[in-house]
């Protein structure tokens, strides 16, 4: 099967010592596929080795920030080999059953999020219109969230009897009760509501969610390097000894147990669900919880 080439799936620019790192495929909502993971690693490593870099942004092209794993693109690749860079498994072509799924979630989901959360240098999500399922993983690694005011998220794989995506942030994220609720009914949340729980940082005015975000970045940027990455450590450090790292370790494996389950009683490891069926389950869900 051969993947269409898209040209830079992630852009990267430098602007006052700011690293700008942008997701690229505005036609897919920014639907992630892993051309554009390894691009976004290469990025964000190019931003780490640049002493002239003092804040990443992560932010994304078009009306969204980004839709989640691609699971019905043209540009969907899940079949082709790419060079481990978090390298916590083999690589999954050609592996049997399983052993490949969990090979290539544990290397381009678990792995990737796992590599950039621990990026020495403060890391800043720019939000805007949807941020859904593996959106929400890429927003969950960075240190800081600024959210437009048009922004909204949400995790439904639960529609696919899975619980949750595979960075399982969600009970530190939002806490345990909205956690729950959010994955129960697969509901979509504001940036307003999303603020009060404590996972997003701001929420302004579309208009002007690039100038703030550059402006905060800005004030960080005039702190001392070391200082920031020590602190950095230091919070995500305290953040493993609340429980996630481990809590995330078992999450991921009934993740895997659900994968098997719908595999053995269906043909199908999503539960029968693709991007339409999703986003039409989603629709109706949120127009009967108006």
């Amino acid at each position: 099967m051969t993947v269409p080439d898209e040209g830079d799936v992630v852009t990267y620019e430098v602007r006052d010592g700011v690293a700008v790192v942008t997701l690229n495929r505005p036609d897919y909502r920014n639907a992630q596929n892993s051309v554009m993971t390894y691009a976004l690693d290469a990025a964000f490593e190019r931003a780490v080795e640049d002493d002239a870099v003092k804040v990443i942004v992560l932010a994304g092209n078009g009306k969204h920030f980004s839709a989640g794993h691609d699971i019905g693109t043209p540009g969907r690749d899940h079949h082709v080999h790419y060079d481990n860079k978090a390298v916590m498994w083999w690589d999954h072509v050609d592996k049997p059953g399983g052993d490949q799924r969990f090979a290539r979630e544990m290397e381009v989901y678990l792995g990737m999020c796992r590599r950039w959360r621990e990026i020495p240098k403060p890391t800043i999500a720019m939000i805007q219109g949807a941020c859904i399922a593996g959106g929400l993983m890429l927003a969950w690694v960075c240190d800081l969230i600024v959210a437009s005011d048009d922004a909204f998220f949400s995790d439904p794989v639960v529609r696919m009897g899975i619980p949750g995506v595979e960075y399982f942030a969600h009970p530190w994220m939002l806490g345990p009760r909205f956690a729950k609720e959010i994955l129960f009914t697969g509901d979509r949340f504001t940036a307003q509501r999303a603020y009060e729980v404590g996972m997003v940082n701001r929420v302004v005015p579309r208009e002007d969610l690039e100038q703030e975000t550059l402006a905060i970045a800005g004030r960080i940027a005039a702190m001392p390097r070391f200082g920031l990455a020590l602190t950095k450590k230091a919070v995500n450090q305290c953040e493993d000894q609340m429980g996630m790292r481990n809590g995330m370790d078992s999450v991921f494996g009934l993740h895997h147990f659900a994968h098997a389950h719908n595999a053995e009683i269906d043909t199908d490891p999503l539960g029968g669900m693709d991007a339409k069926s999703m986003a039409a389950s989603a629709r109706n869900s949120n127009e009967g919880a108006k």
